[in-house]
């Protein structure tokens, strides 16, 4: 217990600046946060405190080891939350970062639901297309397609997009119809910005897997206006299924090199790497993964 008293310590002069603002802030006198402190510095063999007559400022070993810290006394505050009589309804702010297109069409129909499941929990939810630093921007989940480039995040499989290449009826006429992916560089190409490729498209076919380097006239952040253009005799799109479907069933679009097929993507619930995962993180995981699997 000792040790919580020093890491609690710490934290509280490092948050406040003060011996005399933390002893304020926590109710614990000055002399005994003075004393836990002392003690910890002395356990670890470390100095963590720059200590002057008119600031303190911590070391670089205290900035790492606060950070360190911070995160013990979180995971253990949300262990003793969930396994206390208090804990049988989760609740708190669960802040989430997901695909503006993805997330317009496949997730915000849910959220009335899990609302409805979870009347404690409040949801911040953020939709960029942006690759965010969830630790840096404090999201408590993010769902990402394809599949996560960073090794310190946790992924949890939802379901699986296709991705399709289409262009309009039109567009074909003028330009004339590409029997296979290697024909795309003499056409015109609308690309998606965030596209983790670049400008290299990937396919798999009667001569094995291919991936053909196109040149975009056109970029665009979101792939619901890459559509759009397409369907406006743009030019040719690599888009997933969602957001072509209802194109291609209308014939505002029409698939191309039809034996050669696109790239299967996973869409995965992802969060920071923690030996301890909050009850809310892990009910809005099972929750997606039961209603996305459908």
């Amino acid at each position: 217990m000792s040790q919580i008293n020093e890491m609690k310590a710490f934290l509280a002069v490092t948050e406040t600046g003060s011996f005399v603002a933390a002893a304020e802030k926590s109710g614990v006198s000055t002399t005994a946060l003075s004393r836990w402190v002392m003690q910890l510095e002395q356990r670890l063999g470390v100095r963590l405190l720059h200590r002057t007559t008119r600031r303190l400022s911590l070391t670089v070993e205290g900035e790492r080891f606060a950070e360190r810290c911070s995160d013990i006394l979180q995971q253990l505050a949300e262990a003793e939350a969930e396994l206390s009589a208090q804990a049988s309804q989760i609740s708190g702010r669960l802040r989430l970062n997901v695909p503006v297109s993805y997330g317009i069409r496949f997730l915000a129909p849910l959220w009335a639901s899990f609302k409805q499941q979870n009347p404690a929990i409040e949801l911040d939810v953020v939709l960029t297309d942006r690759l965010t630093d969830m630790v840096e921007e404090g999201f408590d989940l993010a769902v990402r397609i394809g599949r996560p480039a960073s090794s310190s995040l946790i992924s949890r499989p939802l379901h699986q997009l296709k991705m399709q290449l289409c262009a309009a009826p039109e567009y074909i006429h003028t330009a004339g119809l590409p029997t296979e992916p290697s024909e795309l560089s003499a056409h015109k190409v609308i690309a998606y910005s965030y596209w983790g490729s670049g400008n290299d498209w990937s396919f798999s076919g009667p001569k094995g897997n291919m991936t053909v380097r196109t040149k975009a006239w056109m970029h665009c952040n979101n792939g619901e206006t890459c559509v759009a253009v397409a369907e406006s005799g743009g030019g040719v799109i690599y888009q997933p299924d969602f957001l072509v479907e209802q194109a291609l069933q209308q014939g505002r679009l029409i698939t191309l090199c039809p034996e050669y097929q696109g790239l299967t993507l996973p869409v995965c619930a992802v969060y920071p790497s923690r030996r301890f995962v909050s009850a809310k993180v892990r009910n809005i995981v099972s929750f997606l993964q039961k209603h996305l699997a459908r």
